[in-house]
């Protein structure tokens, strides 16, 4: 088709719709009457001859064409905003920018009760929204800029995504206070897969790989129970003998809380690298610029090189 006979209206109202498919949300959002946004849509629906969208009891559900048009449309109209607005700056002190962050249970709590804290001094009028790495949309969601910043050990985000390695962290062994192996300062091999032990499947996560290094060995742990996340964990070890193989970082946020101790596992486990990500769209953006490197900042522990990588 013939680019200069399109309306370049019609893309915003397009692109808001994959962002937040309900025609009454985007309407007050760009300042348009539904019955305006529904019109601005049947004649891109003439243009490109494709219906684009279809509704249904979740919303506008774009069709296949309208999710090959995603990405390319999000980056044009996102090079052509940065283009208008080279002179602007971000001003965290004055901004009421909202960030939607994408990070796992163990990610929350470490991550968020530090990052609030400095958003509030820093940044009092910028909000955040957090949303899980497990959904199986993390990808489409961060190219059309639905998600800001994804933060954890992800390595299903690949071509057209930045990283950042923030720090590695080795895996340990998590138990109550009171557990007959606490009062040993270390664990011996037979101790270990005697126990009785809680595994953690995080799924979306790399954190399997846990699993994976023990079967390699050929150890077999006698699995008592199995939980789809981090979330409560430290309740269920504060009461009982289970033990856990989780990233010592998560472990040092649960010790006081939950009176727990950790210990090194008897056997060698990679180390794994947490990062953050997030999609080349974003890369030149002044706000983005300046949350990955309060991220950075909060978290970067210095043993990883401070560089930004296209993966």
């Amino acid at each position: 088709m013939d680019i200069t006979k399109l309306d370049l209206n019609l893309l915003v109202v397009f692109h808001h719709l994959l962002l937040h498919r309900r025609v009454s949300t985007i309407a007050p959002l760009l300042g348009m009457s539904q019955p305006a946004v529904s019109s601005a849509l049947g004649r891109l629906r003439v243009h490109l001859g494709d219906e684009l969208f279809l509704r249904t009891q979740g919303g506008m559900t774009p069709t296949p064409y309208a999710l090959q048009l995603a990405e390319p449309v999000a980056l044009a109209l996102e090079s052509l905003q940065q283009a208008l607005n080279v002179r602007a700056a971000f001003d965290p002190l004055s901004s009421t920018r909202s960030f939607t962050l994408a990070m796992t249970d163990v990610g929350e709590m470490y991550f968020l009760p530090v990052l609030v804290d400095a958003l509030s001094k820093a940044a009092p009028g910028v909000t955040v929204q957090v949303v899980s790495v497990t959904q199986a949309s993390l990808k489409d969601d961060m190219a059309t800029g639905r998600i800001d910043l994804a933060m954890g050990l992800l390595p299903q985000l690949q071509a057209g995504f930045f990283q950042q390695a923030l720090f590695r962290q080795k895996y340990i062994c998590l138990m109550r206070q009171s557990h007959p192996l606490a009062a040993d300062k270390k664990l011996t091999l037979d101790s270990f897969t005697q126990a009785e032990h809680v595994r953690i499947v995080a799924a979306g996560t790399g954190h399997g790989r846990v699993d994976v290094a023990l079967e390699n060995q050929k150890l077999r742990r006698q699995i008592r129970l199995t939980v789809p996340h981090y979330v409560a964990l430290g309740d269920v070890l504060s009461h009982s003998d289970l033990i856990a193989t989780v990233p010592e970082r998560f472990a040092d946020r649960t010790l006081t809380p939950f009176g727990l101790v950790k210990r090194d596992l008897p056997i060698p486990l990679a180390e794994s690298a947490i990062h953050q990500f997030w999609h080349s769209r974003l890369h030149r953006d002044p706000g983005h610029q300046w949350l990955r490197q309060l991220t950075w900042g909060l978290f970067g522990d210095g043993q990883v090189p401070d560089e930004e990588k296209p993966i």
